[in-house]
This record gives structure tokens, sequence and C-alpha cells, in this order.
């Protein structure tokens, strides 16, 4: 029995047009308006119907009556193909949406920095409202690992803190760029200025996060600095803006942050902004530039059409 059931599903003369056809007469209970419904002959659709007992080997119609009447293997046939016709306008939605976009899942990974901007939250808003259907596995990681991690396949994209060094294979586009603000001791002597210039803290020693010097909030201190005339003294570092900012609060250093950082309300420190430069702390969406997820390639084209 399985090997004529098997024989039977891989019948090439069996095709699903023929469960069309006869769940049609079916519901038609008339071969004229059965063909009808169809856009076919009705000599056609009784060909048909005779070759698809001839392929299940069991009649389906009780010839004898003159109105369509189903034999109890026509019972069961009806049945099924009802079920797997369903399935099959189901499974093509699926895969037309898929297709499109509008189902299927992603993974993001981000630095925490990112999500203070607010282009984390911002994005993924706009993008379950467009999308769904779409599952969003959003993942913090540092900005290296993230990198690693989307050339590898592991990650679809992540939001990191510009300057990057991308890996081969990837790309970026620059979604949010955000002015600098100082980070001081409450008991430095300009904590108390409406705004400063980078100038005024030449002398004093920057605390960056332990990274490259050409990464991350790293390259955008020394990018400022440089803009501003002058050769950082980075002498501290730090794993996190949180161990930054303490260090800052009891005067071992000054910092450069992203101006978003500035609701992060630690004890002992000033916000102070910053004048006369006019570089920015930018973050970026870093993915792979070949990408096959319609899903992923939706989020990155919604991504450059959203304002800085």
């Amino acid at each position: 029995m399985p090997e004529q059931r098997s024989k039977l599903l891989t019948s090439k003369s069996f095709e699903l047009r023929h469960l069309r056809y006869f769940c049609a007469l079916v519901d038609e209970k008339n071969f004229e308006r059965a063909a009808a419904k169809l856009g076919i002959a009705q000599p056609g659709l009784s060909q048909q119907i005779m070759a698809l007992e001839t392929i299940l080997g069991a009649p389906l119609l009780d010839r004898s009556r003159r109105a369509v009447q189903l034999t109890q293997s026509g019972e069961v046939l009806y049945r099924e193909a009802v079920k797997i016709l369903m399935q099959v306008d189901a499974t093509m939605i699926a895969v037309n949406r898929a297709g499109r976009g509008e189902i299927g899942q992603i993974s993001i990974g981000y630095v925490a920095s990112a999500a203070y901007s607010g282009v984390v939250f911002e994005t993924i808003r706009k993008f379950k409202q467009e999308y769904p259907d779409v599952s969003v596995n959003l993942v913090e990681m540092e900005l290296r690992m993230q990198l690693t991690r989307i050339s590898e396949g592991l990650l679809d994209m992540g939001f990191v803190r510009w300057p990057a060094l991308l890996l081969p294979g990837l790309t970026s586009l620059v979604v949010r760029k955000e002015p600098l603000v100082a980070v001081l001791s409450e008991t430095h002597p300009l904590a108390h200025q409406a705004t400063i210039e980078l100038q005024s803290l030449k002398d004093e020693i920057f605390i960056t996060p332990r990274q490259p010097a050409d990464i991350g909030f790293h390259g955008t201190t020394i990018e400022a600095c440089h803009s501003a005339g002058f050769e950082p003294n980075i002498s501290a570092q730090a794993l996190d803006f949180t161990e930054i900012a303490s260090r800052a609060s009891i005067g071992m250093g000054v910092a450069l942050a992203p101006k978003s950082l500035s609701a992060v309300g630690l004890p002992g420190i000033r916000y102070i902004d910053v004048a006369d430069i006019s570089t920015t702390s930018d973050v970026a969406l870093a993915f792979r530039k070949s990408e096959a997820s319609q899903a992923a390639k939706s989020f990155i084209v919604m991504c450059r059409h959203m304002e800085l």
C-alpha cells in the first residue's frame, strides 16, 4: 500500500488542476456550470474527471443518476481535496508574502549608545507597523562582535557607532547624526557654562572607550579634537559609557559623547554643548552587500528613506 501511494503521488499525469476541476464540479453539482466557472469546455471537464478516476483507480461519480452524485471514493477525495487546495493556496500566499518581505524573521544587533539615540526604537517601530508579521530579534552587542556576526550570517544587520572598520562583504548606511557634548565633573571650572569651545579642553585627559583609535567614540573623539586644532591626550580608557562618566565625575578626565547620552543622569557630571566643531557622532546600520533575505532588504530600504 505505501508503494502504491508513493507511485500515485509522483505520477506525472496527476496535477493540482484535477483536484480543482473535481471540487468545482462537486460545488456546482452540474458539469455545465462547473465548466463555465472554470473557463473550459464541458467535454474537456468530463475528460479530466474520467482521467482523474483512471489515475486514482476508483470511480468518483455515480453515473447511474442524472444529477452529480459522489461515490464513497468521491466523498473521500472531495473532503481531502478541499484541505489540499486550501493548504496550497495558503502556501502560495505565504511564499509570495515572504518574497515581498512581509513575513519572516530578522536578527538585529545594536550597541547600547545607539539605543539611547532613539533610532533603534524608531526604525523597528516603523518597520513593525509596515511589516507586522516579520519577527524582529534584537541583541545588544559590542561593535566589532556585531560586524563579525553579520559577516558570518549570524546577524542580519546591526546598529553601530561610526566610524567602524567594515569587514569584506559588508557595507553601511548612516541613519542618525548626533551633535557632541562634553562630559565634565560637576566640580570642573567649565561645568556651569551653557556651551564651551573644545579648544578650552585641549590640556585635559580625554577618557574614551577601550577601542582601537579609529572606531566608535574613540575615533570620533580624535576626529573632533583634530578639527578643533589639537591632539587629544588619551591616556584613560574605560569599558563603557557608565565607566567613562564615573571617571569623569571624580575628575579623572573629560570625555565627548553623543548628545542623546545626556539623558543618562549619572550623579556628579555635567553635559555641556560644544560650540566650535561640526563633528558628529553617527549611528550607522551595517549589513551584508549581498543580502538574500527579503525581510532584511525591506528593513534596509525603509532605513534609507527615513530622515536622519
